[in-house]
């Protein structure tokens, strides 16, 4: 097996662990905003530690910070309409705080980056990324749900 073909099986295993809600390739979209909120979780640590002058509010603020950036990362790469949502609530969050301590204290930290962030949530391509249908619904699979599993369950004798 060659470096190629091993390094194509990991994209795809990587691609099976890591896909879309439904165990699919997630769409590009929703790859992109995973991408800038890893970033400008990395950029708000790299930015707003320093700038704390080992003052430990500031520490504490950026390191929760973090922390909800991180998991704001991990529930946008779910690609979800939820997800979306709850993307753009905390984005919003993130920019009013910044604007508040840009004002407060001339820190502008990671604010520039959640503005380009919630800008790109709000493009209309982003939204159609997270309100798609799910990957195997395009591929075709049907989805066999409870009552047709169950069909006739009740009905007739039973066994033994």
């Amino acid at each position: 097996m060659s470096r190629v073909d091993h390094a194509a099986g990991r994209e795809q295993a990587w691609m099976a662990q890591r896909g879309g809600p439904d165990g699919g390739p997630p769409h590009e979209l929703v790859r992109l905003l995973t991408r800038l909120v890893v970033a400008q979780t990395a950029l708000a640590a790299a930015i707003g530690l320093p700038y704390s002058r080992r003052h430990l509010p500031s520490i504490l603020i950026t390191l929760m910070l973090v922390a909800a950036l991180w998991g704001l990362g991990m529930v946008v790469r779910s690609g979800t309409h939820a997800a979306w949502i709850f993307a753009i609530g905390f984005e919003t969050a993130f920019v009013l705080f910044g604007l508040y301590r840009f004002f407060t204290s001339r820190y502008l930290g990671g604010t520039l980056l959640a503005l380009i962030t919630l800008g790109a949530l709000f493009h209309p391509a982003v939204a159609r990324a997270f309100t798609s249908q799910p990957y195997r619904a395009r591929q075709g699979f049907s989805e066999t749900g409870l009552a047709d599993g169950a069909e006739g369950a009740l009905e007739g004798g039973t066994a033994g």
